[in-house]
């Protein structure tokens, strides 16, 4: 499908999105020729997750002009930990940006259902990596997820987009230099129907949380296998099963 679409009121609305587009779109442009499939899945109102892979430090910027060629403002969750930083802080809340607590709390929970109420009562998406952190997996396949972006949708009963990216790797491949030549490199983006969270919206506990984060995984897993034309691993890479730690930079 074609990414020009009619913009949503939500894109067309005076923003801090404005200026922040009018240097992002045509800078990434300059790397990446993006080509879009299945935007149709991403709702043009109303609020949303949208879950991707992680494995380049420029994919997030590929996601950004994606969502916003699909007529949404592309709004990230973030580390608490930025929106005390001056400048950016104020960067990051004039564009709307969600910060996120890193500690699995009560309070953090809490934090969790009233983002999930706002987003629902303002129609706003917002984007989750559900890996938290690039991929450890040594082939890019996605790993194990955590479950934030599932306890974000679960709360306020928000349809999770599934989406991946591929050909980033040859811009920024992971922990590596930003290659500027040769310029316009093909990068696919495939967003595939909400993953169906159905059977989870009643249930509690982590057991249920850990299987909606693993169905987000799938979905996620199988668009990437359609984008690089080969079956995904059978099972997710789990870092802690092979002595890495899930955060911070991947060490050799």
């Amino acid at each position: 499908m074609s990414p020009r679409r009619r913009a949503s009121a939500e894109k067309t609305r005076p923003s801090a999105f404005w200026p922040a587009a009018a240097l992002v779109v045509p800078a990434v442009g300059w790397f990446a020729r993006i080509e879009i499939s299945g935007g149709e899945h991403l709702p043009q109102e109303g609020a949303y997750v949208l879950a991707p892979n992680h494995y380049s430090e420029f994919d997030p910027l590929i996601i950004a002009v994606a969502t916003w060629r699909l007529g949404r403002a592309p709004r990230f969750m973030a580390k608490e930990s930025l929106f005390r930083v001056p400048v950016l802080g104020s960067l990051l809340r004039a564009t709307g940006m969600i910060p996120v607590a890193r500690a699995s709390t009560a309070s953090a929970a809490k934090q969790t259902i009233e983002q999930a109420q706002q987003l629902a009562h303002d129609g706003r998406g917002v984007i989750v990596y559900p890996e938290g952190s690039l991929t450890r997996d040594p082939e890019m396949w996605p790993m194990r997820g955590k479950s934030g972006a599932v306890r974000l949708a679960l709360a306020g009963g928000l349809p999770v987009i599934p989406v991946a990216t591929w050909g980033v790797q040859q811009i920024l491949p992971r922990y590596g230099k930003l290659r500027v030549f040769p310029p316009r490199r093909r990068v696919k983006v495939l967003l595939g129907p909400p993953v169906d969270l159905d059977a989870f919206r009643s249930a509690v506990g982590t057991a249920h949380l850990a299987a909606a984060t693993d169905a987000v995984m799938a979905d996620i897993s199988a668009l990437l296998s359609t984008l690089r034309g080969e079956p995904a691993p059978a099972q997710r890479w789990d870092p802690s099963a092979h002595g890495q730690k899930e955060t911070g930079r991947l060490e050799s």
